[in-house]
């Protein structure tokens, strides 16, 4: 996965739902007062813990999630991936195929494996259903995961030129470039002295899958092996030719008969025939890094005729656009000829190849269900015109097994080993986990690779490994013996960011590191520390306390891009790159350095004739891996590789037994997990622990492989932070065959901070540690009313403190300051699950840089926030002008309560100001702030009842100016029940929805125009016949009127102090029948942070 340097921030709503899903909550009507409490919040910060819902076990709060968000866009249908076990397919995929309107788009039976598309409308149904059969494990919805901005993003944002820092002495690659180089650094891992050592075992007889966006094939550095191969040995498109939207896939639903037809308003030729026609138009690609210009003509207007034999197999593209097919030649897929056709003609006097390779590719007996209508019940072949998506996939892949880079010496890690290519990636900036799974399982169970790379991930609300893909993930290596090797993703620094599908439990998931060299001479960049992991690099542990990151690589490169754009250095690294040359960073680069060198020990090992199973490669590239001086065992998981003393592990016979682990574990959600409150690691993050305190924790293991007796086994922690864990009692223990054994863990940490260590379950009689648990506590600084910590951080380095929010605040505020010499600094707030809720890119939030690029730089605050641990990571820019950057960082916890919390006015006249007046008592951090009127609000309050398959509709006149229409349900009296919500504007469109299984829906529209809603209840499932709910709709508008206080005048309040203030309330006209008029006033303090709100309600408006 590569960094996200220039993607626009999360939006405030949809980290909150991604932030709420975790969690399972519930959306609850306030009972306090007029105001729903998801309303009332301050606008002008992230809610840090809003409410949601949450979804059948099988199902999960995430997908339930996805679910809600396809009935609110209206969406036609969704498709879910289902993990069943394996030989168990056939009954799920019949109860699938009934439903109506739905098909069952794959299976793999071996796997366990199933896709199924199905109307929205009847998803829940399909999905209960499919649940309550016992042989369904988990269910994913379809879901596009973003791919990553790999470069820099400093060389593209604005302004950022002009604030480099460079130094640079390098003068950039090229073909004199030896094979060890700080700028592909794959020396570090020990790759260019294995090849040196071995040079048999260079990756030869090695294929490496790339899961990915697609390899260019046209790259010098990717024609040949070491030993005069093909190096690309397939080329295939993972994404579904109807519910991914890729339009590369032409449907083949026009038949056709030569030497002459028409087709499309034109008279073509062919050879005398039976054929299916269809049309390639460039501008499908505008999404990717083509923009649209397949031929690199400058425009997107083209489109090619494309002829597709069934018979033959084969398919011809009108390349010359002269409606002649007998002039081009036909093509059969890429494997069966290695054939590649061009969009567009080079001119080989310049720098950029202008022209794109492709492919081509047949998917036969597609269903066409997905399209509804006269389509369902059909199938029809497709056609794939394969290019690339964008540079990502050709630089991992050059990374992995590049030979020749720039003409010379340079390397990617295994240079003799063979790439097949599999797109994943969409045209819309993503890969859909449909695309990514099935992608995964054609590599393993048809391509014959060897090993597969996927530098693709997310971060999910609750990382702990538990979902369908992981399972299945699991299932392929297991089942094929081939080993899995994924990014851990790019969300770092804080704990708990892994990325998913790294977490799998058997996927080898990679960290990215980085040398004082390649700072320099990628970047130019000038740092202290010799080595180090990189800032984004997302950490361990999962959330179950499951060890992650496995291990680490480099994770910056200058490697091989297309050759039809130009190179890409970074601009303070002062060089400039030929075309097909790029610098990217990311765990998607350190990612391919691990896929790379496990090619290595492969090829190593197939030489010598040593069967290597993934087990086998895992044990020992984690028990040889490298300690990085400084850094902790949840950010580089085991270590750097080294590849040389894996060798020496797998030749001495590395091998380990097969354990579970149960641990406890602490954190805010460890209720969600498979087993609440216990995971694979030891991690409490919530329980509390003191500086100086001492805590035992019970740790269960139990041998699941190996022989029926009691096997000897030591214990002893790696890696141990501040010698903070120790082993109660003998640092020996005996294991049974499947005998649980318990063995004492006592934490004891000197100093505030995260603590880790792994705690290593050896077999002596084996070559390698057997198993690594990783162990991780958290001490927390209580947030009372304030915390305050100064200190400096490096360039490119990063500091964390962990606070403890208490249960209440209104509002969490973190300023920094202190800054020297404009240093270009910045903090970043990671919520108590474990998911930033800043934006973690490159450009964002750092103070002296972009004006924090649209994320405020020194002060920002969070309403509402979620008790428990926060993390506060400061970090230093690599473009700050300072090495050593001084900082002071400052935390408060604000609340004040309004007393009463609603003040009624009983009657009040149009354009006659009423008073108000609330005692305010400072709960938490001292107060100098202000008080802060505004518009007043509309307000209806219900509780009827409705029926099953019954339909109520209210109407809302929205004025002009509203800020917001909201509209909330729930507290049913059948709690069984599932009501769906649907908002319609005044020309009867969908603007809103929520419907996802229960009754408790909530939806907001933002700047509502002007015009009558409708807001439409369903009884979608009423099992008791009839059920009671709660209704209430809101919108603001000065139109209504305002609440008007002094707001120049000071409120001053210490902790726990109390005052008196007021303001007055003035109606512009008299509520509608059936509505009331409230507004609300806002106690802020100096920054313009929430601490307190009041609200007033005027009971009758007369003339």
């Amino acid at each position: 996965m590569t960094s996200d340097p220039q993607r626009a921030p999360i939006s405030g709503a949809r980290r909150a739902a991604r932030i709420a899903v975790a969690a399972g909550l519930v959306a609850a009507l306030s009972t306090a007062g007029p105001i729903p409490m998801a309303f009332s919040s301050d606008s002008g910060a992230p809610a840090a813990d809003p409410g949601t819902k949450s979804a059948a076990a099988k199902l999960g709060s995430a997908d339930a999630e996805l679910l809600t968000e396809a009935k609110a866009n209206g969406d036609k249908n969704v498709t879910m991936m289902i993990a069943t076990a394996p030989g168990q397919t056939e009954q799920v995929a019949e109860e699938l195929d009934a439903v109506k309107g739905g098909s069952v788009g794959r299976t793999y039976d071996k796997l366990g494996y199933v896709r199924a598309t199905v109307p929205t409308g009847r998803a829940d149904a399909a999905i209960a259903a499919a649940a309550k059969l016992s042989s369904v494990h988990g269910i994913d919805l379809r879901q596009e995961i973003a791919l990553d901005d790999p470069t820099p993003s400093a060389d593209t944002a604005k302004g950022a030129r002009e604030q480099a820092t460079s130094t640079a002495t390098y003068s950039g690659p090229s073909k004199s470039t030896p094979a060890e180089n700080p700028y592909n650094p794959s020396f570090e891992t020990g790759a260019v002295d294995f090849v040196k050592d071995h040079p048999k075992a260079d990756g030869r007889g090695i294929t490496i899958g790339i899961l990915d966006s697609g390899v260019d094939l046209g790259h010098p550095a990717l024609q040949k092996t070491t030993t005069g191969e093909r190096k690309i040995v397939d080329w295939v498109t993972a994404t579904d030719p109807i519910v991914d939207g890729d339009a590369t896939w032409r449907p083949m639903v026009t038949a056709v008969t030569g030497p002459t037809f028409t087709y499309s308003g034109r008279t073509w030729t062919a050879p005398a025939g039976s054929y299916e026609i269809s049309t390639f138009r460039e501008s499908v690609t505008a999404g990717g890094d083509a923009k649209g210009d397949a031929n690199r003509d400058g425009d997107t207007t083209d489109a090619w005729g494309v002829l597709y034999d069934p018979a033959a197999g084969t398919v011809t593209v009108d390349l010359n656009n002269n409606g002649d097919f007998t002039d081009d030649k036909p093509m059969k897929p890429y494997k069966d000829g290695y054939q590649i056709g061009y969009f567009g003609t080079d001119n080989p006097t310049t720098d950029v190849v202008e022209r794109q390779p492709f492919v081509v590719e047949i998917r036969k007996d597609v269903p066409m269900d997905p399209y509804g209508g006269d389509w369902v019940g059909k199938k029809a072949d497709f056609v794939n015109i394969g290019v690339i998506e964008s540079e990502h996939g050709t630089h991992v892949a050059g990374i992995t097994s590049a030979n020749g880079l720039f003409g010379g010496k340079m390397n990617g890690a295994a240079p003799g080993a063979k790439i097949v290519s599999s797109r994943a990636c969409t045209w819309t900036g993503g890969c859909t986990n449909v695309a990514l799974t099935e992608g995964m399982i054609d590599l393993v169970a048809n391509r014959g690779v060897d090993i597969v790379n996927m530098s693709i991930g997310g971060l999910p609300a609750l990382n702990d490994g538990n979902n369908a893909r992981a399972e299945l993930y699991t299932r392929l290596i297991d089942t094929y013996g081939v080993q899995l090797v994924i990014s851990a993703g790019n969300s770092g620094p804080g704990a708990n960011t892994i990325g998913d599908p790294g977490l799998a439990d058997k996927v080898i998931s990679v960290g990215a590191t980085i040398s004082q060299q390649t700072w320099a001479a990628n970047y130019g960049s000038q740092v202290a520390k010799s080595y180090a992991m990189m800032p984004f690099s997302s950490r361990g542990p999962r959330e179950d306390g499951g060890f992650t990151p496995t291990l680490s690589a480099p994770g910056a490169s200058i490697n091989s891009t297309q050759t039809w754009l130009p190179g890409s250095p970074v601009a303070e690294a002062g060089y400039s790159l030929p075309a097909g040359y790029s610098m990217l960073q990311g765990t998607s680069m350190a990612s391919p350095q691990a896929a790379g060198a496990s090619a290595l020990l492969l090829s190593a090992a197939k030489q010598k004739g040593v069967e290597l199973k993934p087990a086998t490669l895992r044990t020992a590239l984690t028990s040889t891996a490298d300690h990085i001086k400084g850094v902790q065992a949840y950010e580089e998981g085991a270590g750097l590789i080294n590849i040389e003393d894996a060798w020496d592990s797998i030749k001495d016979g590395a091998t380990a037994h097969d354990y579970t682990v149960k641990a406890p574990v602490d954190t805010a959600i460890d209720f969600a997990l498979k087993t609440p409150g216990f995971g694979t690691g030891l991690y409490d993050r919530e329980g509390g622990l003191k500086a100086g305190d001492k805590k035992t924790y019970d740790i269960t293991l139990t041998r699941t492989s190996g022989a029926d007796r009691a096997i000897r086994h030591e214990l002893h922690f790696e890696n141990n932070a501040g010698d903070t864990f120790r082993i109660v009692g003998s640092d020996e223990v005996k294991l049974g065959l499947n005998q649980p054994v318990t063995v004492k863990v006592q934490a004891n940490p000197r100093s505030a901070g995260l603590k880790s260590a792994i705690l290593e379950v050896d077999d002596p009689r084996t070559e390698g540690v057997d198993k690594q648990v990783l162990t991780t506590v958290v001490v927390s600084a209580p947030v009372k009313y304030t915390y305050s910590a100064s200190g400096s951080v490096q360039r490119n380095s990063t500091q964390s403190y962990f606070v403890t929010v208490p249960e209440g605040a209104r509002s969490l505020e973190v300023a920094i300051g202190g800054l020297k010499d404009k240093s270009q600094t910045r903090f970043i707030s990671i919520h108590p699950y474990g998911v930033p809720v800043d934006n973690t890119s490159t450009p964002f939030c750092y103070n002296n840089y972009l004006d924090g690029n649209g994320c405020k730089p020194d002060v920002r605050s969070y309403a509402d926030p979620q008790a428990g641990v926060w993390e506060i990571e400061v970090e230093s820019r690599r473009t700050s002008p300072l090495l050593d950057n001084p900082y002071k960082l400052g935390v408060s916890v604000l609340g004040a309560d309004f007393d009463p919390a609603v003040v009624t006015v009983p009657e009040a006249k149009v354009g006659t100001p009423a008073a108000a007046s609330w005692k305010v008592t400072n709960k938490y951090a001292a107060l100098d702030g202000t008080l802060k009127g505004g518009p007043l609000g509309s307000s209806k309050n219900a509780r009827p009842t409705i029926g099953e398959g019954a339909t109520q509709t209210t109407t809302v006149e929205v004025p002009a100016g509203a800020k917001s229409l909201d509209v909330a349900i729930g507290n049913v009296s059948d709690n069984a029940a599932d009501l769906d919500l649907t908002v319609y504007d005044s020309k009867g469109a969908q603007v809103a929805q929520s419907a996802d299984g229960d009754s408790e829906e909530a939806v907001s529209i933002a700047s509502p125009a002007a015009g009558t809603y409708t807001i439409e209840v369903v009884g979608y499932s009423v099992p008791s016949g009839s059920t009671a709910y709660d209704y209430q709709d809101v919108f603001f508008s000065s139109a209504l009127g305002t609440v008007t206080v002094d707001e120049s005048a000071p409120v001053k309040l210490g902790t726990g102090d109390s005052a008196t203030v007021s303001g007055s309330v003035t109606a512009a006209a008299p509520a509608p029948e059936g509505r009331e008029f409230f507004g609300q006033v806002q106690l802020v303090n100096a920054r313009g942070t929430v601490a307190g709100i009041g609200s007033v309600k005027i009971d009758k408006v007369t003339p």
